[in-house]
C-alpha cells in the first residue's frame, strides 16, 4: 500500500489507436480482463470516444484506486467503467470517490460464470451509485454504448451520431428478418 494516498502512480495500456481526447477511463482488476471486455474499446472507438485503459485492483491498489477516481473528473475524465470479476468491487470503491458516472462489468469467471461478479457489482449500498451492464458477451459492449449515451447529453455531435447508430439497428433487425425469411422459405422450394 502506498503511505502517501496524494502521490497518483498508474499505468496506461491505452491501445495505440485512440488519439482522441480521453473522455472515459477504462479500469479493470487485471490485464486477463481485457480479452473478456475490450468490446467496450470497440464501442467507444466507433463513436471517436477517446478513452484510457488502466489495470489497478480494489483490493491489491486501493490507494491507486483511490487517487485515480478522487482526479478523474480534473483530468477531463467524464465517465468510469470498472471491470472485475469475483468480489468485483472496483466500481463500487471507484464511485466512493468520485462524482463521475460510474458503469461496472461484471467480469466472468469460472467459479460461477459471471453470476458472483454481477451480484457483486451490481448490490451496491444506497448513495453509492453504480450502472451495471451485463455480465458476459454484450456487457462490455453496452457499457461503451452507455458512457456514449451520457456523453451525449452534453455533446450535440455525439446525440447526433447516435441518433444513427438507432436508425441503423432497425435497418439491421429489418435485413436480418429479411434473411430469415428467405432462409425458412428456401427449403421449402
Amino acid at each position: 500500500m502506498l503511505n502517501n494516498p496524494g502521490t497518483f502512480f498508474y499505468f496506461f495500456i491505452t491501445p495505440m489507436t485512440n488519439t482522441k481526447k480521453n473522455r472515459v477511463g477504462i479500469l479493470m482488476g487485471s490485464d486477463s480482463d481485457w480479452p473478456k471486455i475490450k468490446a467496450v474499446a470497440a464501442a467507444l472507438d466507433e463513436f471517436e470516444v477517446g478513452y484510457e485503459v488502466n489495470v489497478m485492483s480494489a483490493h491489491r491498489t486501493p490507494d491507486l484506486v483511490f487517487n485515480y477516481a478522487q482526479s478523474a473528473k480534473e483530468r477531463g475524465l467524464q465517465v468510469l467503467i470498472a471491470a472485475a470479476g469475483g468480489a468485483a468491487h472496483l466500481a463500487g470503491v471507484c464511485a466512493a470517490h468520485t462524482i463521475l458516472p460510474v458503469i461496472g462489468i461484471p467480469v466472468p469467471t469460472e467459479l460461477a460464470g459471471g453470476l458472483d461478479s454481477l451480484l457483486s457489482t451490481v448490490q451496491m449500498p444506497g448513495d453509492i451509485p453504480v450502472a451495471t451492464v451485463g455480465a458476459g458477451m454484450g456487457g462490455p459492449r453496452n457499457a461503451g454504448l452507455l458512457a456514449v449515451q451520457i456523453l451525449a447529453l452534453s455533446d450535440p455531435s455525439l446525440s447526433d451520431r447516435l441518433i444513427q447508430f438507432k436508425r441503423g439497428l432497425v435497418s439491421k433487425v429489418k435485413q436480418r428478418n429479411e434473411s430469415l425469411q428467405k432462409a425458412l422459405i428456401e427449403p421449402l422450394t
